[in-house]
């Protein structure tokens, strides 16, 4: 195991995740119901499910020719950008 690596990742998400939605809602559900313990372990299980869907899709991709990913991810952002943009018009 490249504990390099294991370190570098949780610096970068730790860093990226500050003040971020998230954690926010965190902050202001755990002040909601008073139940900081309950809050923890639901929040906490949500992105280690996340990351492991996302560590298996990536292990697959992995697997296929590198266009093939660059052009999917490519296109999922423009799709993503045109659903946001019919989001504005309604």
């Amino acid at each position: 195991m490249d504990w390099k690596v294991i370190f570098a990742t949780f610096a970068l998400v730790f860093v990226a995740e500050l003040g971020g939605k998230t954690q926010l809602m965190v902050f202001a559900r755990s002040a909601e119901t008073g139940a900081p313990l309950p809050v923890f372990v639901g929040a906490a299980a949500t992105p280690v499910a996340s990351t492991l869907l996302s560590v298996l899709v990536g292990g697959a991709a992995a697997r296929l020719p590198d266009w093939l990913v660059k052009g999917a991810a490519g296109l999922m952002f423009i799709g993503f950008g045109i659903w946001a943009l019919y989001g504005l018009r309604r």
